[in-house]
């Protein structure tokens, strides 16, 4: 345990206010009352994979310490999975195996999201929006998911225009749900 606490990364207090930033803006309440998605674990854990990726990508796309800062906080995510699954009450020898899960729905996401933000129209991130999001109960062409794909874009020119080292300070500056029309 003592290596563990040594063994901590100079960078923790800037991953934990990124993790924190990222936590703020899945629990906007317009998300869930306007945008469409359940306000379930599913829900809250789709959110999660979608504003972490789109964090680690901007990160990913810094000088360094940006790189390094989004694979921290890729680690970061999966170390509060595992906490949160305890908490929840999942045995010790569960938690691996859930975590194992978890973690392959993140990075399948970002594959997903990585692709269809790479793309100048939004028939992809709807598409993946409805599916993973919305669970396929809300589909790609209805009301809240169009909405939920404009509020992903200017989540993505929020942090595009954020500055490097606001960013590098650990400042996500995710817009507020409930001003997208």
């Amino acid at each position: 345990m003592l290596f563990g606490l040594l063994g901590r990364s100079a960078n923790r207090r800037i991953v934990d206010r990124l993790h924190g930033e990222i936590v703020a803006a899945v629990r906007q309440p317009a998300l869930y009352a306007d945008l469409g998605v359940a306000d379930t674990f599913d829900g809250r854990f789709e959110l999660l994979a979608l504003f972490s990726t789109l964090a680690v990508r901007r990160l990913m796309r810094l000088e360094s310490p940006g790189p390094e800062l989004a694979q921290e906080l890729t680690d970061g995510l999966f170390r509060r999975l595992d906490d949160d699954l305890r908490e929840m009450g999942v045995g010790d020898l569960a938690v691996p195996k859930r975590i194992k899960k978890l973690a392959a729905a993140i990075l399948g996401r970002r594959n997903a999201y990585d692709a269809a933000l790479g793309k100048d129209n939004d028939a992809d991130l709807r598409e993946a929006l409805a599916r993973n999001v919305h669970a396929n109960v809300v589909g790609p062409g209805e009301p809240r998911t169009l909405r939920l794909a404009r509020y992903v874009r200017a989540s993505e020119a929020a942090l595009g225009a954020a500055p490097s080292q606001s960013l590098l300070a650990g400042a996500a500056p995710f817009p507020d749900a409930s001003t997208i029309a």
